[in-house]
């Protein structure tokens, strides 16, 4: 089996690659051989592979996996050993997706492996922060208070996602009705009247003028228009599939004005919430951080926690790493020097989240406040004016007919 791994070595250079082994103990033990601490390892698996290619095309809700956890962490508390919890709940898991994993779990635990390795085959639906949490809770002897938390964390990330989709739901679609009502009354409505009007051979106001002068102009070059349109979103996103273009965008989303800030909070509060989880569960804090840059999907983000990472394991802590770096903003900085001072560094983390997500949250609902009046004033606005170059051409042409 192969395997990908982020370690570092005895002179603190953290280093990634690849290796072949039988087992995962086995390459952990070839890169200790090679003096190499692992803090990351887990198997490289094809894309057209049995389960995994069919769950690409059946995702498994997050609320699912979120119940499931909550259930199995009850059941444990209540000493059903973990076979037979499992069981319990394949039974009643609605989701066929969910019921053939956790089969597969099952199966995996009766052959001999531990539950978190069990997990790790399917990565879909348990991502690598779940099961690395398994396998702490594996060792310490508290996984039902480890999945308990996993569930919290989890729902908390689902509940963030959920609010900023909702309120951007309303300002999207009065936007696409916006563009669906003007390229009608463009496109359809308009042009008939057009040739309405030039039958009478009458002067037109100054408005009328002007919106048939647009529509023949859109109507000439807006397939053209649309085409280049096409083509420099298409340039963009290439460009974003390419390392420097993944970072470029990144940085982008974490500095554009309002929208800029609020990304950044949820990304900060989305870290020091899963450093805290992670620290708190037992995870030593180099393998905790690679976990948090793993779950990131922001490239800037990504490396920046990688120069944290790095200066951390070189002996600089990780509150003064995060102060020369711009994107972690003042009270993080301050509340993990405090946390690292104190020895609370997970309660510090977790104020420090919540803190973010609640100015996140009030400024995402400022932000959709302006949005979506705004949004309604362009389509009146619009409307308006089209509405009027057809009322006052119909008036030109009934006073020049009464004439």
């Amino acid at each position: 089996m192969d395997y990908q791994y982020t370690g570092y070595t005895e002179d603190k250079r953290i280093v990634k690659g690849r290796l072949s082994a039988s087992s995962e103990e086995a390459a952990t033990d070839m890169l200790a051989y090679s003096g190499c601490k692992v803090l990351s390892l887990k198997e490289i698996t094809p894309f057209v592979k049995g389960a995994g290619f069919s769950a690409r095309f059946s995702p498994i809700n997050p609320m699912e996996v979120i119940m499931f956890t909550r259930q199995l962490a009850l059941l444990l508390e209540s000493g059903t050993d973990i076979v037979t919890a499992l069981e319990l709940l394949q039974a009643q898991v609605t989701s066929r997706s969910l019921k053939k994993i956790i089969a597969g779990v099952v199966e995996d635990i009766r052959s001999g492996s531990p539950f978190s390795q069990a997990l790790s085959k399917h990565p879909h639906a348990f991502p690598q922060t779940y099961h690395r949490l398994a396998a702490v809770g594996e060792k310490t002897g508290n996984l039902e208070v480890v999945l308990r938390r996993a569930a919290d964390y989890m729902e908390r990330n689902l509940t963030t996602q959920k609010k900023v989709k909702n309120a951007l739901i309303y300002p999207v679609i009065l936007f696409i009705l916006t563009i669906g009502v003007v390229g009608v009354m463009v496109g359809f409505v308009f042009p008939a009247f057009t040739s309405f009007y030039a039958s009478f051979n009458v002067e037109l106001p100054a408005t009328t003028r002007a919106l048939i002068a647009l529509t023949d102009w859109l109507r000439s070059y807006g397939l053209w228009i649309l085409l280049v349109i096409v083509v420099i979103i298409a340039a963009g996103y290439a460009y974003t599939r390419t390392p420097a273009g993944r970072y470029q965008w990144g940085k982008l989303m974490l500095t554009l004005p309002r929208f800029g800030h609020i990304n950044l909070l949820n990304e900060l509060s989305r870290c020091c919430r899963s450093l805290a989880l992670l620290f708190s569960s037992g995870l030593p804090l180099p393998e905790a951080m690679t976990l948090v840059i793993q779950g990131t999907n922001n490239k800037a983000m990504e490396a920046a926690l990688s120069e944290v990472q790095q200066d951390m394991i070189a002996g600089a802590g990780l509150s003064g790493p995060m102060a020369k770096n711009k994107l972690f903003m003042p009270l993080m900085v301050q509340m993990t020097a405090v946390g690292e001072g104190t020895g609370n560094l997970d309660s510090a983390l977790t104020t420090v989240a919540q803190s973010y997500e609640t100015e996140a949250d009030d400024k995402t609902k400022a932000l959709v406040a302006v949005i979506t009046p705004a949004t309604t004033v362009i389509i009146a606005l619009i409307i308006g004016f089209i509405a009027i170059s057809l009322v006052s051409a119909m008036y030109s042409i009934y006073g020049s007919v009464n004439v």
